[in-house]
C-alpha cells in the first residue's frame, strides 16, 4: 500500500506547528514567564528552543522520512539486523495514547469555556463566581465526559476523512484562523488603558529579578518549555516527517516550524500581560491564568463577551490542533502494525480513546478520592508526569543516540537524509555537538524533571 502524502509544504509547516502549539505555549508559556521574572526569561528560552528543541527536531523528521514509516514501525525499517532500538517505537505509541489521555479533556474544557463565553455566563460575575464556575464545570461528571467526547469524536471524524482532504484542510483552516485571531487579540490587549507596564514587564528583561528567583531555576524552567513546547521523544514530529519528499532539508523546516511554534506562545504574552496590568491583576497566578483571571479581565474589557469568545475559540484551535496530530500518529500507527485501513482504525480507536480519556474527565468529580501525586493531584496529574517528565525526555534521548551514533542508524546516515533538498542544511561542526552533548543535555532535562 502506498504511502499517503500532504498536499503541499504549507500543510507539512502548518500540521508539524499545530502538532508543537497546544495549550503549553498558551497558557503554560505566558504564566511560566510571570513566575520568571518577564523578559529575561524569554531570551533563555530561545536560547535553549534553538540548542535543544530545534535540533531533536530534526532528528525525528529525518527518522520519519528515512523510514517512510509511523513511529512503530520506523526502526524496523532503518535499524540493523538483530538490534533491539524498535522496542522503543513501541514505547511512543503508548506516548501518544497517555498523551491524548488528558489532552482530550484539556481542549473540552476550551470547547465549555468557549459556550459559558458566548452565552454570557459570565457577565456580571465577581473573582469568586468565577472561581466558581470552573469548580462546578470540573465536578459535573457529565459536563466533563461530554466535552471529552465530542473532541474525540471529532478528532477521529477530521481524520478518517483522509490525510489531505480531512487533516491538512482542516489543520490549514484551524491555524490561520489561530494566527489571525491571536493578532487581533494581542492589538486589542495593547492598545489598553495601562498596558505599557505589562508590555515592560513582559518585554524587558529583568535581571534582578533573576537573580532573586535564583539563575538556575530560571534556566531550568526555559529549559524545560523549550523542550516540552515541541512535543518531541514519542514520535509525534516523526510522522510529518514520512508524509513529506525531499524537495527541502529537514533543519530548515525544523527552524520553521520553531518560528511559528515561538511566535504563539510570544503573541500569547502580548495578549495576557498586557490585560492582566490594564486590571490590576497578579501575572504569576499560575495555571489559574487562564480559567478564572481572564473571565475576569474579559468582563472588565467593552465587548468583553465578543473577545473573550474569539480567546477561547482560539484557545481551542491549539488545543484540537494538538488532538489532530497525535490522533493522526496513533491511526498510523495502528494501519503500520495491524494492516488496518484508515476508516478502521479511526473507527477502533474512538471506542478506545474514550474509554481511555474516561478516568481524566471523571478525576475532578466521581474519581476525586484517587490522588495518585500526593494529596490534591488528580488523574491528570499522573498522566502529564508520565508523558511529560518520562516518556518525552526519555524518548528524545533514545531518537538522539539512535541517530547519532554508529551503533544505531548513524552521524551519516542522518546528514544525508536531513540535508536532501533545498534550504539549510546541517554543518559538519554539528556532529560533535549532537552525538556527545545534546544527549547530555536531555539527559539533564530528564534527569531535574523527576
Amino acid at each position: 500500500m502506498e504511502r499517503e502524502r500532504l498536499g503541499s509544504r504549507l500543510g507539512f509547516i502548518l500540521l508539524s506547528a499545530g502538532c508543537a502549539i497546544g495549550i503549553g505555549n498558551v497558557w503554560k508559556f505566558p504564566y511560566m514567564v510571570g513566575q520568571y521574572g518577564g523578559g529575561a526569561f524569554v531570551l533563555c528560552y530561545l536560547f535553549f528552543l534553538v540548542i535543544l528543541g530545534i535540533p531533536v527536531m530534526t532528528i525525528e523528521f529525518s527518522l520519519g522520512r528515512a523510514s517512510q514509516k509511523s513511529p512503530v514501525k520506523l526502526y524496523h525499517a532503518l535499524e540493523k539486523p538483530g538490534q533491539k532500538w524498535h522496542l522503543h517505537g513501541y514505547a511512543a505509541m503508548i506516548g501518544n495514547y497517555l498523551l491524548m489521555m488528558f489532552y482530550t479533556t484539556v481542549a473540552g474544557w476550551m470547547l465549555h469555556y468557549f459556550f459559558y463565553m458566548a452565552d454570557g455566563t459570565f457577565v456580571g460575575t465577581d473573582t469568586e463566581a468565577v472561581a466558581g464556575i470552573f469548580g462546578n464545570m470540573l465536578s459535573d461528571p457529565l459536563g466533563m465526559t461530554g466535552f471529552m467526547a465530542v473532541v474525540v469524536l471529532l478528532g477521529f471524524g477530521v481524520c478518517s476523512i483522509g490525510l489531505q482532504n480531512g487533516l491538512e484542510k482542516v489543520s490549514k483552516f484551524m491555524m490561520l484562523a489561530l494566527l489571525a485571531i491571536m493578532v487581533i487579540l494581542a492589538i486589542n490587549s495593547t492598545l489598553l488603558d495601562g498596558a505599557g507596564e505589562g508590555l515592560r514587564f513582559y518585554l524587558m528583561p529583568d535581571f534582578d529579578r533573576m537573580m532573586e528567583l535564583g539563575i538556575g531555576n530560571v534556566l531550568l524552567g526555559a529549559m524545560t518549555q523549550a523542550f516540552f513546547t515541541l512535543s518531541l521523544g514519542i514520535g509525534a514530529m516523526a510522522i510529518w516527517g514520512s508524509y513529506i519528499g525531499k524537495e527541502r532539508t529537514l533543519l530548515g523546516e525544523a527552524v520553521n516550524v520553531g518560528i511559528l511554534d515561538t511566535f504563539v506562545a510570544f503573541v500569547s504574552g502580548l495578549i495576557i500581560f498586557p490585560a492582566c496590568f490594564a486590571y490590576d491583576v497578579s501575572p504569576d497566578s499560575g495555571p489559574g491564568l487562564i480559567f478564572v483571571t481572564l473571565p475576569n479581565i474579559f468582563n472588565h474589557m467593552p465587548a468583553g463577551r465578543l473577545w473573550g469568545s474569539l480567546f477561547f475559540v482560539f484557545m481551542f484551535f491549539a488545543a484540537f490542533s494538538t488532538v489532530l496530530a497525535v490522533f493522526e500518529n496513533i491511526i498510523s500507527c495502528c494501519m503500520d502494525l495491524f494492516g488496518w485501513t484508515r476508516k478502521k482504525a479511526c473507527l477502533v480507536n474512538t471506542f478506545v480513546m474514550f474509554l481511555l480519556s474516561l478516568p481524566c474527565a471523571l478525576g475532578y468529580n466521581l474519581l476525586s478520592g484517587f490522588q495518585p501525586r500526593g494529596a490534591g493531584s488528580t488523574v491528570l496529574d499522573l498522566e502529564d508526569f508520565l508523558v511529560s517528565n518520562l516518556l518525552l525526555p526519555l524518548g528524545s534521548l533514545v531518537y538522539v543516540v539512535f541517530a547519532t551514533s554508529r551503533y544505531g542508524w548513524g552521524w551519516d546516515h542522518l546528514v544525508a537524509e536531513a540535508n536532501q533538498g533545498k534550504g539549510l542544511k546541517m554543518a559538519r561542526w554539528m556532529r560533535f555537538y549532537m552525538t556527545y552533548l545534546l544527549p547530555v543535555i536531555v539527559l539533564i532535562v530528564f534527569v531535574l524533571g523527576l
